[in-house]
């Protein structure tokens, strides 16, 4: 076996062995790696180490102040009620008996700048209130929250998780935007078969610190008071700093290279530090002006500490790369997937699931698999947006016991048997990963060869169809939750 296969082999497990059995941390584990690669594949040490070094910065160096400033936006909307005003928004939008998909498309869009975990909790409030007024099992409404919010965060930038892997593959990140919402929002909408199905078996109604599980008891109920519109921000002030930064990448994106002023000024305001930049300074002075700039300022050095891992994490996985390409061990990887018959598509998809099942961080199983395909992108041939897209699908499913979500999803809906948690929630991530795998396929084999994914025309089509698809189903009554 070559040296270099072999490095690669030794070095993944044993970066598998420190994350999951030492106290060895991501980072350094994963620097660790990249030594035993580069010098299996007989490397010098001078050139290994410069190969790090250079991969670790020329990474950061593009996406590190596209996390810190999503990061900024995220604490502002966490502070400020924007998030319930999206959520209540989409509300009226769905109109009665659709409150499940307002919540689902509530998630897709506030998880842009807003962490999953964090999101969730901000919002859970909002769930049960809903489920308290409607009748309809808060375990359906909150699953629905939560997956709309974990898709996002895997899919959509500025979320750190595909921010990063955009870098690490050079996609640029107009068009993945464009295509992971138009894979993200089929993912959650199909995924509501099932969730639905979950909430009318497990029907539980919030009273208080109980639950009621028969819908005839929550007849006598009385409904909860919500949060007073006066007291939230305007839709404007709200869905701006999200919806501008996105309009200004897209707009980048899709006019192109130019010599007038326009094309250069979109160049400056659609690339996307300054584009997300501008979307921080809305939030900034549009939501945060009556919190006290103290209590502000305290809540965004907070968000920013958190971040310090994830751009570590980030850079280490730029500095894998290097050494893998660095070391020729690409093309060698390359030669055996291509004689084996499996679809290379699968490789990143694979890597990302399992580490996901293994280790439970969705970002660094994204990270790492995005770092272990780069080599295979230009050697086979691969379209590096279906790439991206399939390294951040991976870890969508298998959410289990070694995954914070997980615990409080099952907490916050009073789920305490585990093989209930397993149902409710784990099946639910995994049929998600199901669909959205199966989508990025099927999209791949028909726009990943010719070159034509670079054109937005097509995921702008694609979530054309599924807006037009969303009217027509307005007429459509939806049941409510029964008792099981």
């Amino acid at each position: 076996m070559d040296g270099a296969i072999l490095g690669i082999i030794v070095g993944i497990t044993a970066m598998m062995v420190m994350i999951i059995k030492t106290r060895i941390p991501v980072a350094l584990a994963m620097v660790l790696s990249c030594l035993i690669m580069g010098l299996f594949a007989g490397m010098a040490p001078t050139e290994l180490v410069n190969a790090i070094k250079s991969g670790f910065g020329g990474v950061l160096g593009g996406i590190g102040l596209i996390i810190a400033f999503g990061v900024i936006m995220g604490a502002c909307f966490e502070k400020s009620g924007a998030a319930v005003r999206m959520a209540k928004t989409f509300v009226k939008i769905c109109g009665k008996g659709r409150e499940d998909l307002a919540l689902g498309f509530t998630g897709v869009l506030v998880a842009i700048p807003v962490f999953c975990d964090s999101a969730y909790v901000l919002l859970h409030s909002l769930v049960r209130a809903i489920s308290r007024n409607t009748g309809k099992s808060a375990v359906g409404l909150g699953v629905t929250l939560a997956l709309g919010l974990l898709i996002t965060h895997a899919l959509v930038p500025p979320t750190p998780g595909p921010v990063a892997v955009s870098g690490i593959l050079g996609v640029d990140l107009g068009v993945y935007m464009l295509w992971g919402l138009a894979v993200s929002i089929p993912m959650m909408m199909l995924s509501l078969i099932y969730i639905r199905k979950v909430g009318q078996q497990y029907y539980r109604v919030p009273n208080g610190d109980n639950w009621i599980t028969n819908q005839a008891d929550w007849a006598n109920l009385e409904n909860v008071k919500e949060t007073k519109d006066e007291d939230l921000p305007s839709n404007f002030l709200s869905f701006g700093p999200i919806l501008v930064p996105i309009a200004l990448i897209l707009a980048n994106t899709m006019i192109g290279e130019g010599n007038s002023f326009f094309h250069t000024f979109l160049q400056l305001v659609g690339n996307p530090v300054v584009a997300v930049g501008i979307g921080v300074l809305m939030a900034l002075y549009g939501l945060t002006t009556q919190i006290d700039r103290k209590e502000m300022v305290g809540s965004m050095d907070d968000a920013l500490s958190t971040t310090g891992l994830i751009l570590v994490v980030t850079g280490c996985g730029g500095a894998m790369g290097a050494v893998l390409k660095a070391s020729g061990a690409g093309p060698q990887v390359a030669e055996v997937i291509a004689s084996s018959g499996i679809p290379p598509l699968l490789v990143p998809l694979a890597i990302a699931s399992m580490l996901r099942l293994i280790q439970g961080s969705a970002t660094a199983s994204m990270m790492v698999a995005a770092t272990m395909t780069l080599p295979l992108v230009e050697t086979l041939g691969l379209d590096p947006v279906f790439v991206a897209l399939a390294c951040a699908v991976g870890p969508v499913g298998f959410s289990h016991l070694n995954d914070s979500y997980f615990h409080i999803i099952s907490r916050t809906l009073g789920i305490t048997e585990l093989s209930d948690q397993l149902k409710i929630w784990s099946m639910t991530s995994t049929i998600a990963w199901a669909i959205g795998a199966s989508i990025i396929m099927t999209l791949n084999l028909f726009f990943g060869k010719g070159g034509t994914l670079i054109d937005p025309i097509i995921p702008l089509a694609v979530l054309g169809a599924i807006v037009v698809w969303m009217k027509s189903r307005k007429a459509t009554p939806v049941v409510n939750a029964t008792a099981s």
